[in-house]
């Protein structure tokens, strides 16, 4: 009797942990498009207060 066979159990987890980076790159992308619009919307509004 050899060694239990895990190979599915690794790639599940190299699947859940690219999933999850993936997931935060994507949640990283759309912050910062929001802060990028953010800005945008603070500086037209100080020109117009000018």
């Amino acid at each position: 009797m050899g060694p239990a066979n895990t190979d599915g159990y690794m790639i599940a987890g190299y699947v859940v942990s690219f999933i999850t980076m993936g997931i935060y790159l994507l949640s990283m992308y759309i912050r910062n498009r929001n802060l990028k619009r953010d800005l945008e919307t603070y500086e037209s509004m100080d020109t117009e207060k000018k």
